[in-house]
């Protein structure tokens, strides 16, 4: 036994990888603020997998609680143990597709670092793939499976909705597509990594849509298993990461044609068009009273005032919803925003021309607003992809 932290662990030895057998197995473990699981986790990976040749890869995106810390201290006593620390940039789906890039071994599978996933049942997914299966899913929802110890009612139902959704653009049978639970053929994942999106929240999905949709549909089994309540920490599920499901939902649904981030951008482009309404009317009114200005150029004034606060209104929330994977701190905010408003002046310029040429002929002040702050959405969004958050 050997001592780490606080835990005692298994031999190194018992791992063939440590004897220069190479794995054949790579366990990827995407991680953020998971320090007091990760060892655990190890610990019953190991009895799991027992005598197979396995290695864990823990792609942890730069935890403040010093998860990287553990695994690297845990990579100097076991020798299937690496860690990929990621700076300025999250997201479990990159997470994933980045660990399962980084390993030769012929199978790897996905697991949470959290516990809830059962371990024990990972020899019985490798049986199945070497079998012939493509991809073998831990679900819940199938045979003896169940989520109810480790997951609220509340979440429970969000979960079994969430499924229902997959099921409509998953093409194929599966009892659990939202499962983080899964084991694949490296070949399989590979023949579809470059067109997987990298800010998704579940790539399992994902997977099977993508290689359905390369022409290559995947032959899919399944293994039962009970979800546990979490060890320690946190759980990551919030408003956003449901956000960003549906953005991936709506992509597939589209057969790719839009981005995943696209429904997340657009309801931030909502928010903006509300924003940039509502400073129109607020100008508007008040220079209102200044008889010396004519209406047109009241509208003018206003339409600028609208549409820069509408810009910085949605530069802001994107930073922290639609690109919080790619977030400005610091200084790079302060530049960032200062090109967004520059590169976007030619969005504003087209806002305040298509807006001012309508306000002309109808001397509506809703629809010719309207219409410009479209306009704007639309350019910025390219922008953003393209220039600001690249």
């Amino acid at each position: 036994m050997t001592e780490i932290g606080s835990q005692t662990k298994v031999d190194d030895v018992r791992n063939p990888v440590a004897t220069g057998h190479p794995p054949q197995l790579a366990v990827i473990v995407p991680s953020f603020n998971e320090r007091g699981n990760i060892e655990l986790l190890y610990e019953k990976l190991a009895i799991a997998l027992n005598e197979t040749a396995w290695e864990m890869i823990v792609v942890d995106d730069n935890s403040p609680d010093g998860t990287a810390t553990v695994v690297n201290e845990m990579s100097r006593v076991y020798a299937n143990v690496r860690c990929i620390r990621r700076f300025g940039r999250r997201g479990l789906s990159s997470a994933c597709v980045e660990g399962m890039a980084s390993t030769s071994a012929p199978y790897v599978a996905v697991i949470d670092a959290d516990l809830q996933h059962d371990e024990a049942i990972l020899p019985q997914m490798l049986e199945k793939t070497l079998a012939g299966a493509d991809l073998v899913v831990g679900t819940r929802f199938a045979g003896e499976g169940s989520a109810a110890t480790g997951l609220s009612a509340t979440r429970l139902s969000g979960s079994r909705l969430a499924t229902k959704m997959a099921a409509m653009i998953a093409g194929q049978p599966i009892s659990d597509p939202m499962s983080g639970f899964f084991l694949v053929r490296r070949d399989i994942f590979e023949n579809v990594a470059p067109k997987l999106a990298n800010d998704g929240f579940k790539i399992l999905i994902d997977l099977i849509v993508t290689s359905a949709r390369n022409g290559k549909p995947l032959q899919i089994a399944e293994v039962p298993y009970t979800f546990r309540p979490r060890h320690a920490g946190e759980s990551k599920m919030n408003p956003l990461i449901v956000i960003q499901y549906l953005g991936l939902w709506a992509s597939k649904l589209s057969g790719g044609i839009l981005p995943p981030s696209f429904l997340l951008f657009g309801l931030v482009g909502v928010t903006g068009v509300v924003v940039h309404m509502a400073t129109l009317g607020a100008v508007t009114a008040g220079l209102g009273g200044n008889g010396a200005l004519s209406s047109e150029t009241i509208f003018v004034v206003a339409q600028i005032a609208a549409t820069m606060v509408a810009m910085t209104w949605n530069f802001f929330l994107n930073n922290n919803l639609t690109y919080s994977d790619r977030k400005l701190r610091g200084r790079k905010l302060v530049v960032g925003l200062l090109g967004f408003y520059a590169i976007c002046a030619l969005g504003g310029i087209a806002n305040i021309s298509v807006a001012s040429g309508i306000y002309e002929l109808r001397h509506q002040t809703f629809i010719a607003g309207l219409a410009g702050a479209v306009m704007s959405s639309v350019f910025n969004y390219a922008v953003t992809r393209a220039f600001t958050w690249k």
